[in-house]
């Protein structure tokens, strides 16, 4: 199957069915350890993990779909969030180096879930894509001229960074913890088991090895039936269904502009 050949940013980054690989985008990073070890030390998502999911989704929609001003005054905020995270002298949330891996992070992950959803895109709109997907990082330290020119050459890049991650154990204790559902409510965790299903098998053989995440025969069974079962479904949901959780997010933004809320 084919997807329509003009395919936006907004359209692709306002789909819900996106938010099943916002584990593995996490993964993904927690994988660099110069990410994983900043992350590990620093992040709250063990303790806020729904706030942390709306200041990552508020920071990717106003991106994405926000004004120029809103843009600028999101990154003011992530910038002024990222000072004083520095991590036993291996991280600096500044490094220009780090923020590249973790925006191509969401792009990859966000374009290939996209796919799976609606069908293969044509060059033109994958680089397209890949070109507006790169406000994530420059809008931060990351220089326009550190991203790949072409999507192929992207896809040569993700190719050698993944080769190059290498282990840790403080990482891979937090990206267990993160996948643990023994703390939820009773009602929460088969939501968690599926969130932990796409997590674990939307990553990369290389990314479960450095992260030291099991995956069984069963376990790629489920998660194929469901790629099987999902997509037709997920297509019969009208689209303004589909878009309304990325609506909110931005609506609720801009009130705590507004408001002078915290947002980041």
């Amino acid at each position: 199957m084919k997807g329509p050949a003009a395919v936006t940013q907004a359209d692709f980054i306002e789909e819900q069915m996106l938010l099943l690989g916002a584990g593995a985008a996490v993964m993904n990073q927690l994988a660099d350890p110069g990410v994983g070890v900043g992350v590990a030390e620093h992040s709250t998502t063990l303790y806020r993990p729904v706030d942390r999911l709306r200041t990552t989704l508020a920071y990717v929609y106003m991106m994405t779909l926000g004004t120029e001003e809103e843009q600028a005054m999101i990154s003011r905020m992530v910038n002024g969030a990222h000072k004083p995270v520095v991590a036993s002298g291996r991280y600096n949330a500044f490094d220009p180096e780090l923020q590249l891996w973790v925006a191509a992070t969401l792009v990859k992950n966000g374009l290939d879930l996209y796919q799976r959803v609606f069908g293969l895109l044509d060059e033109a709109s994958k680089q397209r894509i890949y070109e507006d997907g790169q406000i994530f990082g420059t809008a931060l330290q990351v220089q326009q001229e550190q991203w790949p020119e072409t999507y192929d050459g992207f896809l040569a890049y993700w190719d050698e960074a993944t080769a190059q991650l290498t282990p840790d154990p403080l990482v891979q204790a937090f990206a267990l913890q993160l996948l643990d559902s023994s703390n939820l409510p009773v009602h929460m965790r088969p939501l968690m088991a599926l969130q932990s299903l796409m997590t674990r098998g939307l990553i990369e053989p290389r990314v479960r090895e450095v992260l030291n995440l099991s995956w069984r025969r069963r376990e790629q069974f489920l998660f194929d039936a469901f790629w099987v079962v999902f997509p037709p479904v997920y297509r019969l949901v009208p689209r303004p269904l589909r878009t309304l959780g990325a609506r909110l997010v931005v609506r609720d933004t801009r009130k705590r502009f507004k408001k002078h809320r915290r947002v980041i």
